[in-house]
């Protein structure tokens, strides 16, 4: 009787946030007020007091939109109040449209579908591998959300790591936003894919008490298997207008107080989870490794550079973490494997779930750096954006960017990943140009908040700095001096601008040339004083000239009368040798001569 009554709370609250902020998600919330109540009760193992507590179970709403249950849900265990429940989507208020982090006890934004469960993945890789802890992550879906290529990705990966402490409670209302999903009330078709991905399945009326509480117990005797518990729901369940009726989707209910009776009337019941028992989470030993440093003058791929500061990095501190996407062997994410296995995770061709799984580990204060091919980021960039929207720490490389890849031809060469990673709120954007500054960037992506992207380079880069020399994020290098015309480059184009103002020397002009190793924040006070200084500035960066290097230096620029050449990729390019593409592009040594003479007087 509590659970049932606890149910018809978690609707009735659901309908009264969503009718005092005037739109919402209600009838999507009521479908599921059932689960929630018996999860709630007896199985979900959660001290809301002490949302930190290492041992606590994870909850983590999937079918963000469906927030006021979960806000009504927060209320029933007293962790807010009615009256801030309705604050629901008010300016201000914790209790925003789609749940993310302001409020403790979420550990992710979510909203764009597909991305909880991908995200549960890494939380329950943590727990087993990392943590060595028995909590649990506890997902609910939208049947909707299920036909996304990522929710694919996670279940290949959760049977495959055989997380027996992942549950998946999917929600199967027959209804999305626009009219029936494909399968409607088809249990067997969704038990099938995750079946065959290696869970166990059970199907259930989501409306049926009894039936819930035994998948729950089931679903908690771990047989080695994640469980996806596929519940067949009513969407707006209880209220006669709007069950399992289309064209309600993302409204309140027009006659709410009509609704609220028919669902009983209000309530005030609390429901105390039980807390887990106390535990500290497993802490690996580490040991004195410095960074890796470099003889100048000799060479090595930035790339290479990046896997063995991080195996280092790994060997100091013991809460690094890495994942690749099946290509350590050209990120060299390897060295970190070999050196640390049992803090490595191989993610295969999925890099959605790549960067889920790093997201997820996150969320219990691992520092996560995840790698691999900076064209195939591209394919996670929503799960970037969401996790920027998570306030999530993050530590991405991209390797292989540019036309200065050579032979492997435009499907692999990163043009864009600059302007996409500089878009992303709060992020930081470095592109290092030599294997000692690599090494220094790697370590302090470790401590940087937000989102971090590391751009590394295929081929080998001459060292041109002492392995003692510091870089600061925000920083950048006069690597030359020169009074007549500034040449600004950032890794592969950083040596060819040193190869120009060779060429320019030659001629009596002095370049100055700036290595703008951080391509955000940038360095403004370095590039206004060569403004100031010299008779203009020319840029040049292997990406398309759309939200690059080029445009930072702009942008730092503003409010200087300036003249400003900017080389970029301008063309599609194709196959061939590096230099013969760089030389294509017009963003080689003899490009770059040529534009800083246009400027000199």
């Amino acid at each position: 009787m509590f659970r049932s009554e606890l149910a018809q709370q978690l609707r009735v609250d659901s309908v009264r946030a969503s009718t005092a902020a005037g739109s919402g998600h209600p009838t999507s919330s009521m479908s599921a007020a059932d689960l929630m109540a018996v999860l709630l009760d007896g199985h979900l193992r959660l001290d809301f007091s002490r949302p930190d507590h290492p041992a606590n179970d994870h909850l983590i709403f999937s079918k963000g939109h469906a927030s006021p249950l979960q806000y009504a849900a927060f209320k029933a265990v007293g962790a807010v109040e009615d009256d801030e429940l309705l604050t629901f989507r008010a300016f201000g208020s914790r209790l925003e449209g789609h749940p993310t982090p302001v409020l403790p006890w979420v550990d992710v934004a979510t909203g764009s579908l597909g991305q909880g469960l991908p995200v549960g993945v890494g939380l329950a890789l943590a727990g087993k591998r990392l943590d060595r802890l028995p909590y649990r992550v506890w997902v609910l879906c939208g049947d909707s959300e299920m036909a996304e290529g990522s929710v694919w990705e996670a279940l290949e990966h959760a049977g495959h790591e055989q997380l027996d402490n992942l549950i998946a409670l999917v929600d199967v209302n027959r209804l999305g936003q626009t009219g029936p999903t494909m399968h409607g009330w088809d249990l067997s078709s969704y038990a099938a894919r995750a079946q065959a991905a290696g869970w166990r399945t059970l199907e259930i009326d989501g409306h049926d008490l009894d039936e819930i509480e035994s998948a729950l117990a089931e679903a908690e005797r771990g047989d080695g298997r994640p469980v996806m518990i596929l519940a067949a729901t009513q969407k707006g369940k209880g209220v006669a207008e709007v069950a399992d009726k289309p064209g309600f989707h993302g409204k309140p209910l027009a006659h709410a107080e009509e609704a609220i009776a028919e669902l009983g009337g209000l309530r005030d019941l609390r429901v105390k989870p039980v807390a887990p028992e106390d535990a500290a989470p497993h802490a690996f030993d580490t040991g004195n490794t410095g960074l890796p440093a470099y003889e100048e003058g000799t060479e090595l791929a930035t790339r290479k550079a990046y896997g063995q500061a991080l195996a280092a990095l790994g060997d100091r501190r013991g809460d690094v973490v890495a994942m690749d996407g099946e290509v350590s062997n050209s990120t060299f994410a390897e060295l970190f494997r070999d050196a640390h296995p049992d803090r490595y995770f191989e993610m295969y061709i999925a890099e959605q779930q790549l960067i889920a799984a790093a997201v997820g580990m996150q969320v219990r204060g691992w520092c996560a750096f995840a790698s691999t091919f900076a064209a195939f980021l591209s394919r996670a960039y929503d799960f970037v954006r969401m996790a920027a929207i998570s306030r999530a720490d993050l530590r991405l490389m991209g390797s292989h960017a540019g036309v200065a890849i050579g032979e492997d031809g435009p499907s692999q060469m990163a043009l864009e990943d600059l302007a996409a990673f500089r878009a992303v709120h709060g992020s930081t954007v470095l592109y290092p140009c030599d294997a000692n500054q690599t090494a220094h960037l790697v370590a302090a992506m470790a401590d940087q908040p937000g989102i971090s992207y590391l751009r590394t380079s295929r081929g080998a880069m001459p060292v041109i700095y002492p392995p003692d020399e510091e870089f600061p994020i925000g920083g950048a290098k006069v690597v030359r001096d020169g009074a007549d015309v500034t040449l600004v480059g950032a890794g592969v184009t950083l040596h060819e601008a040193l190869k120009a103002a060779d060429l320019l020397a030659h001629e009596g002009i002095g370049a100055r040339v700036i290595d703008l190793y951080s391509v955000k924040p940038v360095d403004t006070a370095t590039l206004r004083q060569a403004a100031k200084e010299t008779a203009g500035l020319v840029t040049a960066e292997d990406h398309w000239p759309e939200g690059g290097l080029g445009e930072a230096v702009l942008s730092a620029l503003a409010e200087d009368p300036v003249p400003v050449r900017r080389l970029a990729v301008h063309e599609m390019p194709g196959s061939g040798k590096p230099a013969e593409l760089l030389g294509q592009a017009r963003i080689d040594a003899t490009a770059i001569a040529e534009k800083a003479r246009e400027l000199v007087p």
